[in-house]
């Protein structure tokens, strides 16, 4: 049975827990602007002397973010908790594959992410070792047949996603994100090696969370909650973000279900 805080607040089940997972879009920003309570949170959690990571699925690294969040007007404090799926992967790629050719899918705005080997970067598929996901080509923001094509004749080569999740709300408008393209390799045929949420190297680079009891705090079934559930963390959904319509239809227990995940808690937006 999910319980729902939303008249107790987080503050009624805070002191159960030593560490907080806090996903970053749709629950303390919408893309476009801070959410003032999920804020005031933070500050709480700190001062009852408790630690958050602010765990986002960004392929870009942490200062990338970090800068982000300083333009929505985050304080330095805050920023300081963000470790992101890019920062994850970049560990990975410095360590594994920074002398190999890569071809990348994603916009400019993530070229910080290969700042370090940009010279292996290749302008052709057909010439890679590898492909690095992190999201998908201006141009071809909606059209996942695009990527099916370009990738047919590439399905022995390995994919590097640097974001699982499939889809994200930028204010009011629904994007695809690099887990779109990855599912399509995959259905495809093709081995994807993914960072970022629901798998566990994300949330074991972010901070020692060996043997404390933690609470993972998400929109997405998918990938936080569903982390939650693989690692053994206590998790609380907030309804207010991209399962909204779903579970204003169906319910939260019906909709768990059907992504076979189990909540914990729900809560309609992040609140004290």
């Amino acid at each position: 049975m999910t319980k729902n805080l939303d008249k107790e607040g987080l503050s009624s089940i805070a002191d159960n827990y030593q560490l907080f997972y806090v996903d970053l879009w749709g629950v303390v920003h919408n893309g476009v602007s801070l959410h003032k309570e999920a804020i005031k949170a933070l500050k709480e959690i700190t001062k009852i002397n408790k630690d958050y990571i602010l765990l986002t699925n960004a392929p870009r690294p942490n200062s990338s973010v970090k800068s982000f969040l300083e333009k929505l007007g985050m304080e330095k404090e805050i920023r300081e908790h963000v470790f992101t799926s890019g920062e994850a992967a970049l560990n990975y790629l410095k360590e594994n594959l920074s002398n190999n050719f890569f071809f990348h899918i994603g916009p400019p705005r993530d070229f910080d992410l290969f700042q370090d080997f940009k010279k292996m970067k290749s302008e052709n598929i057909e010439n890679s070792e590898y492909i690095l996901c992190t999201g998908l080509f201006a141009n071809y923001e909606e059209n996942l047949n695009y990527y099916k094509d370009l990738l047919e004749k590439n399905i022995k080569k390995k994919m590097i996603c640097t974001n699982p999740d499939l889809i994200v709300d930028r204010g009011n408008t629904r994007e695809l994100c690099a887990g779109s393209v990855a599912m399509v390799f995959e259905k495809m045929g093709g081995e994807v090696i993914y960072f970022g949420k629901p798998y566990p190297e994300v949330y074991n680079q972010s901070t020692d969370n060996k043997n404390k009891k933690i609470l993972s705090i998400g929109d997405n079934l998918n990938t936080d909650i569903k982390g939650a559930n693989l690692l053994n963390f206590d998790s609380l959904i907030i309804s207010n973000g991209i399962h909204k319509n779903e579970i204003k239809e169906k319910g939260i227990e019906n909709i768990s279900k059907s992504y076979e995940t189990v909540c914990n808690y729900i809560q309609s937006e992040l609140k004290w």
